[in-house]
């Protein structure tokens, strides 16, 4: 399925706006959805609520637009992320404290329905199981558990379904977690594997205060060049870091090698939800083919650096041009940053939520 692109432009705004500066980004939104973006904090405002599921493969972007969405809600909105894998991570890091375990086994006691033994539930959130996946009606229970914790929320859901047996719980998961009434949609997000391949590849990280970025795609302001490797390196921009030198994870050179047969499977349930009726959907693209970018302010498509190194001064200049990618079927496109793509986001929500 070709999914639509949203045209984001809007007639008689002509500033360029830079979408890495917070105070400029939120110009954007205001100028580009302004009123979409009141009528939904309307909405919230007035305790109503719905549920999102955030489908698409590892490292497409679920967390980072779910989260730009709530910054655009304010603060005092209610609506949330909920990660399954951080539930898991999180809970798995608190048994091994000795936290929340008797209230978690108090909860599942009462609420969990499935396969396994409450003494067997442990193991599993552990990983000292020797199953290979939490079943898919632990994950419901856990999901729940999280959901009672929080006051009532609108919710992105991030990571459920991933297996092929928790597609039927998804259709249904509204009502399983106490949301009965409330509308729900499956917000499909795609973008190619070169995408994802690029991020992984370039990623790095401040070893200090943990901040993200990518050496080709998301640079810092300063960069520096390492004579004896011959490569090129960023800096934080944090200034309390101090300029320290950002790093890549072991493995990340192989890309999406190591991920191929997750991806896979992320694609095989993508395709089969795609087929559900009866659930209102909402279509997200990260890439656009070359021939559409008049749909789109130049300045909304992600640039790609490169560096060159002065031996005779020491310093790197800096040079900035459009990433062109080869989509998943060889179309040259260009990628989106994620403030175009949330605007499409936003626009269809307002839509499915007859707003």
């Amino acid at each position: 399925m070709d999914f639509p692109i949203t045209n984001t432009k809007v007639p008689n705004l002509e500033r360029v706006f830079d979408l890495e500066d917070p105070a400029q980004r939120k110009e954007y939104f205001q100028a580009k959805a302004g009123d979409e973006i009141k009528k939904l904090q309307e909405y919230l405002k007035q305790g109503k609520a719905f549920i999102a599921f955030l489908i698409g493969k590892k490292n497409s972007g679920k967390g980072t637009y779910s989260k730009m969405f709530m910054e655009l809600m304010g603060p005092q909105a209610a609506v949330g992320h909920l990660s399954v894998g951080d539930i898991v991570r999180d809970l798995h890091a608190k048994i091994d404290k000795g936290e929340d375990k008797s209230d978690l086994m108090d909860f599942l006691q009462k609420n969990y329905r499935g396969f396994n033994g409450i003494e067997e539930i442990e193991n599993l959130i552990t990983g000292r199981s020797q199953a290979n996946l939490i079943s898919s009606e632990l994950i419901v229970a856990l999901v729940r558990y999280e959901i009672s914790k929080r006051p009532r929320q609108a919710l992105f859901i991030d990571g459920f379904p991933r297996a092929h047996d928790q597609i039927s719980y998804a259709m249904f998961l509204k009502d399983l977690v106490g949301y009965e009434g409330e509308p729900d949609f499956f917000v499909f997000i795609d973008l190619p594997n070169t995408v994802i391949d690029e991020r992984i590849k370039y990623r790095v990280v401040c070893p200090v205060c943990k901040t993200p970025r990518n050496l080709k795609l998301l640079a810092t302001k300063d960069v520096g060049y390492d004579k004896a490797s011959g490569k090129f390196y960023l800096k934080c921009d944090n200034q309390a870091c101090k300029g320290a030198r950002m790093e890549g994870k072991q493995g990340d050179e192989l890309g999406i090698e190591p991920i191929r047969a997750r991806l896979e499977v992320d694609d095989q349930i993508f395709k089969r939800l795609l087929e559900v009726s009866g659930v209102q959907k909402i279509y997200l693209r990260n890439a656009i083919p070359v021939s559409e970018k008049d749909k789109l302010d130049e300045y909304e498509l992600t640039p790609e650096y490169e560096y060159e190194y002065d031996p005779e001064s020491g310093s790197v200049e800096t040079k900035k041009k459009l990433w062109l990618v080869n989509d998943d079927n060889g179309i040259p496109s260009f990628s989106l940053l994620p403030p175009a793509v949330v605007i499409s986001l936003i626009r269809q929500v307002t839509k499915a939520l007859g707003l």
